[in-house]
Parts: structure tokens; sequence; C-alpha cells
């Protein structure tokens, strides 16, 4: 009976010890931390992966993520300066950068540091937006309303252990119920640019135009002036050589008698053929010579 009770209470004594043992062990992965706290206050931090130790029952472990963590924003109304109602639906990726800190002020919860990230993210992009034109944050949506808000939030979540990584917008839209509206009033301003640009377009196009038309008329009238210049000058050459050509008695009585055929010879085309020739006609010599 004594061998059994021993047994019993040596067998008791193993799984207590065993249980204890496997409760020193932490084991930390490398995607999280590892808080040691001893009576409820974070005694250290392990922040490697691997295999440590702890005092069983006086101490516990607890675990924070150590990867990039996504919060999704509930979508929210903002009014931009010009009045003009925008729905913003954003999120923001952050992480754990000071697990002692992140305890301290938040007591190791997720849900607390994701309240305060929305409320202060919501803060700056309210106040982003409501410093800009409708027009600006429609064009802003490329990354720099990003950009501001991250401004905006600076340095404020690394009191919590907290960095963000960036804030992203998913959608930034117009209200459904005057979302027509404005985009009639967007594509009229467009049409009106649109305008602007062509009259000025065709009010230089038409300058050219003129100015093309100008130096056509210009080169034309000089390149008329030196052909009649040429012509001029041809002529004059001609009249030069002809002279020379009947610069004496005979020569000039024989252009003469040629230019008198060529006269009778167009005067006989048609019906009639009677030619009437003068005495004083070198065509009547030459029959007054041969009687």
């Amino acid at each position: 009976m004594k061998k059994k009770v021993f047994g019993i209470v040596l067998a008791i004594i193993l799984i207590a010890g065993f249980i204890v043992f496997d409760s020193s062990f932490i084991v930390t992965r490398a995607d999280e931390y590892t808080l040691v706290k001893q009576f409820g206050k974070v005694d250290h931090v392990v922040t490697q992966a691997g295999l440590s130790f702890k005092i069983p029952i006086i101490q516990t472990a607890d675990t924070l993520p150590k990867s990039l963590l996504i919060y999704d924003l509930d979508p929210s109304d903002v009014i931009t300066m010009d009045k003009k109602t925008m729905v913003a639906d954003s999120f923001v990726l952050w992480k754990i950068t000071d697990p002692l800190k992140f305890a301290q002020t938040l007591n190791s919860s997720v849900s607390n540091a994701e309240g305060r990230i929305n409320t202060i993210v919501y803060n700056a992009m309210k106040n982003v937006i409501s410093s800009m034109n409708q027009d600006d944050v429609i064009s802003g949506r490329n990354g720099k309303l990003s950009e501001d808000m991250m401004s905006a939030v600076g340095n404020v979540m690394e009191q919590y252990g907290i960095h963000l990584v960036s804030i992203e917008m998913k959608h930034l839209d117009l209200p459904s119920d005057n979302k027509t509206a404005v985009y009639e009033r967007m594509i009229s301003e467009r049409d009106k640019i649109a305008a602007t640009f062509k009259a000025e377009g065709e009010s230089e196009a038409q300058i050219i135009r003129n100015g093309t038309d100008k130096e056509i008329a210009i080169n034309l009238s000089e390149a008329e002036a030196k052909a009649e210049k040429i012509v001029a000058e041809g002529e004059a050459e001609y009249m030069r050589i002809l002279s020379e050509a009947y610069n004496s008695t005979d020569k000039a009585e024989f252009y003469s008698f040629v230019r008198s055929l060529d006269a009778a010879k167009s005067s006989l085309k048609g019906g009639n053929k009677t030619l009437i020739l003068g005495s004083d006609s070198p065509l009547a010599k030459i029959f007054y010579t041969a009687e």
C-alpha cells in the first residue's frame, strides 16, 4: 500500500515537474515579439526568434505581431475647401517598432492601436482635404494626397511605439446624389478650356497663313519683275542684233522687202485674193523693174 501511494506521489511530482519545466521555455517566432511579464508588468522583451526562458508561475509571456499590419478605415465624408463633399475610403499600413512602449501606452492591444490610428489618420485626412479645392483633391489621387496626409500625421504615432508605413486611398469619389451634376460641371469647364485652346490655335494658324501668303506674294512680285526685266533685256538685245544685221542700205532694202512679203501673205488670207499696192511699195517696184 505504501509503495502504491509512493508511486502515485512520485508520478504527481514528475508530472508537476514536467509542467513547470515545460512552462519555463518561450518560443519566439520570426514574425512576433514576446513580452515577458512579471506580476502584470513587462519585465523584458524578446525580439529575436528562437528559444528563451522565463520563471515559471511568476512570469508569463504574451506576443505582439512583428510583421507589417493593415488597418482599413471606414468610408467617411470629407469637405473640401470649396465646400464640396467627397467620400474617402482609405487604409493604413503600419507596424510595431517599439513593443515595450506599445505595451505601456496601449496595454499590448492591437485593437487599441487601431483605434488611435483611426482617429489620427482621419483627422489628418480631413485637415488635408479641407485645405484643398475639389479639383486638386481629385488630381492628387496619383500619390500627392497620400504624401500630404503622411506629412500631416508626422511622428505622432512614435509615442505608441508604432510606425506608419503609408496611407493609401482605395476610393475617393463624390457622393452619389451630386455626382452627375459635378461631372457635368467639370465637363463644361474642360470644354471651355478646350475651346480657348482651339481659338488660340486657330489665331496662331491664321497669323502663320497670313505671313506665308505675304511672303509668297512678295516672292511672286519679285519673280515677275525679274522676268519682265529679262524679257526687256532680251528684246533690247534682239533689236541690237537686228540693227547690226541690217546696218547697210542693201540689207535694209532686203529686210523691207521681206517684211512686205509677210504683210502681203497675211492680207491674202480668206476669200479675197485681191492685193492693192502703192507705187512706193517694194513689191510694186519689183514689177516696175521687170518692165
